[in-house]
């Protein structure tokens, strides 16, 4: 299950980034495990990781999933995936049948989600040179899904310490770059005009806040936090908290500065991406939408390539052999092949569907809810078992009695939201 059970729980991680571990224990190390989830990082580096996974302050549980983390790894179980940790709570089936599928889906639903923002990036800096030019947007997601087929050759969680730094780096850039034009635009005299009212009838104002939910479950959520912690390197006591730390600063810098500039100066005209209400009007110099776009898609290939993670692993359960050298030819051939098809079948979803926003959100709903606001809860509950005379034990059966009320709602707010766009879907459509 990727536990690391058989030793003590700080001495078995040092032994199995170390190798002195041996491949085959009481609790079986898989080539995932080994091979993508290596336990070399530091706590600046688990903070770079969480700033690309997450950039924004909504996952106020973070905290309480980090603690159940520590909890079994002191313990001797360090639990290096979340279906790891369905498992050794709660038992297999819920790590079959509920987080493992819920994870992977949500995962690979942010890739192709990262390629399709990559190829609008790259269309945006393509249309702002050449504004006559005729190039469709599913060639640009081709493009960025041939850089993605190289990211996705970087052999572990860990090798990305590096590009999540630049991310970080990136992150801060573009959030500088879009408040500045903001501002720039709002103090202007060809400022947009502003209207902060919300349209439609009542009904229809409900359901798009449940769906407003859905997004930002999905847009702000991070399903990888065991997979983050695996990376760290032993003893992991406080370094997952660290790295927190670092990620909401980052968050504080950039999210709450474009989220509140962008919406003065646009109010309810503000789009998808505040980039097309720059993209749609010429009132600012194009070099800068240039380099904000340029860096935004830099920033996106690191994203795509981090929730790639969990993918890898999966696949390098399957086709890796951990009796051998993680870059023997037996291994790299079947990484090669695997990790390949997987963006190409993403870059393809992406081209198809330049609509899949809205199937984000339905993912959000059904998926991020569940694993960063119902399952920490409930591991909580089953782990430590709080007194049901206390107000702990309550606290969190409320949250998740409230996050499966809005999952509920949320999906059957997404999925109207999918049925009134239908008329618009059309495959491979230049949007």
């Amino acid at each position: 299950m990727g536990t690391l059970a058989s030793l003590s729980g700080d001495e078995a991680a040092a032994d199995k980034e170390s190798g002195r571990a041996p491949v085959q224990s009481t609790v079986e190390l898989d080539a995932g495990a080994l091979f993508v989830l290596k336990s070399r990082g530091s706590w600046w580096h688990c903070g770079y990781h969480l700033t690309t996974s997450i950039v924004a302050p909504s996952l106020l549980s973070l905290p309480f999933a980090f603690r159940l983390l520590e909890h079994h790894a002191i313990r001797g179980s360090r639990l290096l995936r979340f279906r790891d940790m369905a498992t050794y709570i709660l038992g297999p089936k819920w790590a079959i049948f509920y987080v493992g599928p819920i994870q992977f889906g949500v995962c690979y639903g942010s890739v192709v989600a990262g390629i399709l923002i990559g190829g609008q990036n790259l269309k945006y800096i393509y249309v702002l040179c050449n504004p006559e030019g005729r190039m469709q947007l599913y060639e640009f997601i081709i493009i960025f899904g041939a850089l993605m087929l190289i990211l996705a050759q970087i052999p572990s969680f860990h090798s990305m310490r590096h590009i999540n730094l630049i991310s970080l780096t990136l992150s801060l850039a573009y959030s500088a770059c879009v408040t500045a034009a903001s501002l720039k635009l709002g103090y202007s005299k060809n400022a947009p005009p502003r209207d902060y009212s919300v349209e439609g009838s009542p009904v229809s104002q409900l359901f798009n806040a449940f769906n407003g939910i859905s997004v930002i479950a999905t847009t702000y959520a991070c399903g990888m936090l065991p997979e983050i912690q695996a990376t760290l390197v032993a003893p992991v006591k406080g370094k997952m908290f660290k790295g927190l730390c670092l990620c909401y600063a980052v968050i504080a810098a950039t999210f709450l500065s474009v989220g509140i500039s962008g919406y003065w100066t646009f109010g309810k005209e503000a789009m998808g991406t505040v980039l097309s209400n720059f993209m749609s009007n010429n009132l600012l110099p194009s070099w800068l939408l240039i380099i904000t776009n340029a860096f935004c898609l830099l920033q996106v290939s690191a994203v795509a390539g981090t929730y790639l993670q969990p993918t890898n692993e999966v696949l390098e359960k399957i086709f890796a052999d951990p009796n051998k050298n993680q870059f023997s030819i037996r291994n790299i051939v079947p990484r090669l092949i695997s990790r390949s098809l997987s963006v190409v079948i993403a870059t393809i979803i992406g081209a198809m569907l330049p609509f899949f926003g809205d199937l984000m959100a339905l993912i959000g709903a059904l998926g991020f809810i569940p694993l960063d606001f119902i399952m920490p809860m409930v591991f909580y509950n089953a782990t430590f078992k709080p007194s049901k005379r206390g107000y702990l034990y309550w606290l969190n059966t409320l949250i998740v009695v409230v996050s499966s009320v809005l999952a509920f709602i949320g999906g059957v707010a997404s999925i109207r939201q999918i049925v009134l766009d239908a008329k618009e879907y059309r495959l491979f459509a230049n949007v």
